[in-house]
């Protein structure tokens, strides 16, 4: 059994009371629309689904019933870090613009330029 950590409870409590509600930060489009059917099918659908660490949002359904997001580890299933809804992780997940010094030492023992 997983612990969560409740940035509005400031409580860590049994994963039972809480629901995954789905990836987070996802913006809605300003002007529905103005917007072609492909694009909002995207909005509305497609979700990102990586590997690795991953920006979700979780609603506290047995406790103060308040949504808040928290960064995962979809591999390891870790939870790094919660923190309340209106707020930016702290913990970020590298991407291929900025590549984790692993990457960057791998790619330099091939002779890739980077």
């Amino acid at each position: 059994m997983h612990h969560i950590y409740c940035p509005y409870c400031e409580e860590i409590r049994e994963e039972e009371e809480y629901s995954y509600t789905g990836e987070a930060h996802i913006e809605r489009p300003k002007d529905p629309q103005a917007i072609s059917d492909d694009a909002w099918a995207d909005y509305i659908f497609f979700r990102t689904n990586p590997r690795g660490i991953h920006h979700e949002m979780w609603y506290h359904a047995a406790g103060c019933r308040r949504y808040f997001n928290a960064t995962r580890d979809t591999q390891s299933y870790e939870i790094h870090e919660t923190y309340k809804m209106g707020e930016l992780p702290t913990f970020i997940a590298p991407t291929k613009s900025a590549p984790t010094k692993s990457a960057q030492t791998s790619a330099s023992q091939r002779g890739d330029a980077s």
